[in-house]
């Protein structure tokens, strides 16, 4: 979606009602962002609306994008809002084989989460006493999460090997059917580093 350079089309103010209303659904699509709202997005502050190629709106805080929105669809972050709060939202991990594509702009598939370098949620919300073996484990279940992810959520994708994450989009299938199939797109319209979202000039 975000594949060439963008040129930001009229730069609007938004409402203070429907600021409130966008702070409102932010916290409630992404529950740990919560505590951070004000630091994101303070109430007394103008946000922008930025209408993008392809149908998407981006908010914009101080000509610094904070989230954007295609169509119907969730309102998604920045990858610079995930940078600043990487622990607030669901996350995957692909495999070192899969980064060339995917900041190429690649659709991602499914094998390069269930390889051997790649992670997703392990589909258990348990909670069992760990052995010191399974220290390395447990840390993973605590980043990678136990719920098993729908079809549609927002999800941020990290890299084996890096630290900051490199997309986020939109689920294409669930994640329990991702490990079930090994096969077929899992996120095919995602916001990726470098990408001309990353790359947009505001100023």
């Amino acid at each position: 979606m975000f594949k060439k350079d963008i040129t930001p089309g009229a730069k609007s103010k938004v409402k203070s009602s429907v600021q409130r209303a966008i702070r409102t659904k932010i916290t409630e699509t992404y529950p740990l962002l919560a505590p951070h709202i004000d630091e994101i997005i303070p109430k007394k502050s103008q946000l922008d609306s930025l209408k993008l190629p392809d149908r998407v709106t981006l908010y914009a805080l101080d000509s610094h994008p904070l989230f954007y929105q295609h169509m119907d669809d969730p309102i998604t972050p920045h990858l610079r809002t995930v940078h600043q709060f990487p622990a607030a939202f669901p996350r995957i991990r692909i495999d070192r084989g899969a980064i060339r594509f995917v900041l190429s702009g690649a659709t991602l598939m499914a094998p390069g989460l269930t390889s051997a370098g790649g992670r997703l949620p392990s589909g258990t919300s348990a909670t069992t006493d760990k052995n010191e073996d399974e220290e390395e484990e447990e840390e993973e279940e605590k980043r990678y999460g136990g719920r098993d992810l729908e079809e549609g959520e927002v999800v941020v994708v990290e890299a084996e090997g890096k630290e900051e994450a490199c997309m986020i989009g939109q689920l294409r299938v669930g994640t329990r059917e991702i490990k079930e199939k090994k096969k077929g797109v899992v996120i095919d319209a995602g916001h990726y580093l470098g990408d001309g979202l990353w790359r947009i000039e505001l100023d």
